[in-house]
């Protein structure tokens, strides 16, 4: 029998084999029961006979798996987050509660991605976005919220100003009014500047920062439901995603980030391959209020900097961090004023 509660009373290793070898478990856990997530204890390990069934049994359940204690035992190494204790793990909770569907979608990518290479772990991401894009979480939260009317900026310029000196170039998101929100318009400026790196050679350093308060507050909300359909939203997305193309000259960029890093603004320049913050720098990533998982790349971006695990909780958990909880995370490589 599970638990009806197991915030108050996570399982053991020994139940958790006893279930593996019972097919019928896992539908007892799942975004559509009752139970929705999976508290385990994780202070003692299986036997490594048994570890190897529960290790399947977690991969496939249709629910989080969330390991309390200890995140060296083999058993937290199966689970899909892992926290210090039933206090840590109420944040997590509260997220699930809120979003199931997209909660379970998410851990789901993660494990199936984990060490797929770039282009395949990105079409999966893709993927799993707009199946959530026609799920009703994400509609109930467009219906409550959908903008009367996309706000305009008051920005001159270009959505990203270019400056060439020589083998650098300084790239700059330039709409400050609404906070470098990564429009469609700030999309195509994006892909349009990194074509240019990824096409000539003799540029061998690029810089990247937002201009105004923040690097960026992430997707335009104002745009969200926008797009005709869920699959030609994928569509949209393999054709047109500036993380991909950061991906491919990672090496030569360093972003700036200062103030707000939220959704896309961070899941999009985590690809580069050196990110410096500020001090003033926060990060957040809210997609699961929305019924959603971090769409701009960031469940491959993220992931590969962080961990999966890490990742997971943070998303579930839907909390703020700020710089010196980054650079400790890995997420960003160095805090500078």
């Amino acid at each position: 029998m599970l638990s009806s509660d197991p915030l108050l009373s996570p399982v053991k290793a020994e139940t958790l084999a006893a279930w593996a070898r019972d097919p019928a478990s896992q539908g007892a856990i799942s975004a559509l029961a009752e139970q929705r997530y999976l508290l385990i204890e994780a202070t003692t390990s299986a036997p490594g006979p048994a570890l190897t069934g529960v290790a399947d049994w977690l991969r496939a359940l249709p629910a989080p798996s969330i390991a309390i204690g200890d995140p060296a035992t083999p058993l937290a190494a199966c689970c899909d987050a892992v926290v210090p204790s039933a206090v840590a793990a109420r944040p997590l909770i509260e997220g699930i509660a809120r979003a199931p569907l997209a909660a379970t979608v998410l851990v789901q990518l993660l494990r199936a991605t984990a060490g797929l290479p770039l282009e395949s772990a990105l079409f999966a991401e893709s993927l799993a976005y707009s199946t959530l894009q026609g799920g009703p979480e994400y509609r109930d939260w467009l219906q409550a919220h959908r903008a009367a009317a996309l706000a305009a900026h008051t920005d001159s310029g270009p959505a990203v100003l270019m400056q060439r000196e020589g083998g650098r170039l300084d790239l700059a998101l330039n709409r400050a009014s609404k906070r470098n929100g990564m429009s469609i318009e700030m999309r195509d400026a994006l892909i349009e500047a990194l074509q240019l790196v990824l096409a000539d050679d003799s540029i061998a350093e690029v810089s990247l920062r937002g201009l105004g308060k923040c690097f960026s507050t992430g997707g335009d909300l104002g745009e969200f439901g926008s797009a005709p359909d869920p699959a030609t939203a994928h569509l949209v997305r393999s054709l047109a995603l500036p993380g991909r193309l950061l991906a491919h000259c990672a090496a030569r960029v360093t972003v700036r980030l200062h103030g707000a890093c939220v959704g896309s603004g961070i899941e999009f320049p985590a690809f580069a391959d050196r990110l410096v913050a500020t001090p003033d720098a926060w990060f957040q990533l809210p997609e699961l209020k929305f019924g959603l998982i971090p769409g701009a790349g960031g469940t491959v971006s993220i992931a590969r900097r962080i961990g999966r695990q890490r990742l997971a909780a943070w998303v579930l958990a839907g909390q703020r961090i700020d710089a010196r909880i980054a650079l400790a995370w890995g997420l960003v490589d160095a805090v500078e004023a």
